[in-house]
């Protein structure tokens, strides 16, 4: 199944509170800023906690002010010797990088000789996938979908099967209201009913804090699913599909987390590979595109890109389709 990464620890309240006071303050500063989304606040969150975690181990402590490029290059070194993904090191870097642009234009007064410690002359990590980019063959899913069912897992049933037919981002799952099955199927302009569902609006990827709202689709087998992993969970006051019940007995929204676990622990112990959220959404294009024979922009549509070409991102197909085309 691959290689385990090992995730970095996240901060503790005793780590942060031991961090340089103008680091602590200027990083909360920084994330009062309103155009930002918050999930995106989160991971800069995170991220910046991080560095000035590493920076007061590894730097004396020294206020963001005092670091060098050196110091940068230094840190990117770190993150690259635990193995992460080279889109997980860049994107630790930008929320450094987006800092110090902060600084360098509302505190120019104070700090003019102050200058973002990632320069051009810092290259970015090399381009390397952590995992291959292998979506789930139609059989491979059906196995999944067959296992949880036999025991009776209906809420990850009803995971995996809206996060496959809408396409949609771990984050996006977690927004499905219980509303939705009370909806009926999209009606075309006769008033002819289609083959499909959509959802409530949810806030999906996009700029600001409002991002791109759209309503999903999904078909029966989805709109089934959760029908059924409702029924079994019974009443109470939590408008979400995804829940968790407390010790206590509450009900609370599930954590976006919770659905990288699930994949995993529990989805790649079935399968017999390495599953990850991300990768239901990429099983969606492939299977749109390679498999059932369908137009490129219509796993566009599904995924909701802007471009074409970022949905071909998306799309893997085995290289020996194109030579079989070729004769």
């Amino acid at each position: 199944m691959g290689k385990r990464v090992e995730k970095i620890k996240e901060v503790t309240e005793e780590e942060w509170e031991a961090c340089h006071p103008f680091n602590k303050r200027i990083t909360n500063e920084f994330l009062e800023q309103q155009h930002l989304s918050p999930q995106t606040l989160r991971q800069y969150q995170s991220s910046l906690k991080i560095f000035f975690r590493w920076v007061k181990d590894n730097c004396e402590n020294k206020s963001i002010t005092d670091l060098k490029p050196r110091d940068a290059l230094r840190y990117q070194n770190f993150l690259m010797s635990r193995d992460l993904s080279s889109n997980a090191v860049k994107f630790k870097r930008s929320s450094v990088s987006s800092l110090c642009g902060f600084i360098e234009l509302y505190y120019n007064e104070d700090y003019p000789l102050f200058r973002n410690i990632y320069n051009k002359k810092i290259p970015n990590p090399p381009r390397a996938l952590r995992n291959e980019k292998q979506p789930l063959t139609k059989e491979e899913l059906d196995l999944l979908v067959d296992t949880l069912k036999e025991r009776e897992e209906w809420q990850m049933v009803a995971y995996v099967m809206f996060s496959y037919e809408s396409g949609c981002r771990r984050s996006e799952t977690a927004q499905l209201l219980k509303e939705v099955v009370t909806y009926d199927k999209v009606k075309d302009k006769d008033g002819n009913f289609k083959d499909y569902y959509m959802t409530n609006s949810i806030r999906c990827k996009g700029k600001g804090r409002e991002g791109n709202v759209r309503k999903l689709v999904m078909g029966d087998a989805a709109m089934e699913a959760v029908k059924k992993w409702l029924e079994v969970r019974g009443e109470d006051d939590c408008d979400l599909v995804f829940v968790k019940k407390t010790k206590d007995g509450k009900v609370d929204p599930l954590s976006p987390t919770a659905f990288n676990y699930w994949c995993h622990e529990i989805f790649s112990e079935i399968v017999g590979r390495r599953v990850h959220p991300h990768q239901l959404r990429s099983t969606r294009a492939t299977h749109i595109v390679a498999i059932d024979g369908k137009d490129i922009k219509t796993a566009q549509k599904v995924l909701g890109h802007k471009s074409s070409e970022t949905t071909q991102i998306y799309v893997i197909r085995d290289d020996d389709d194109d030579i079989d085309d070729a004769f």
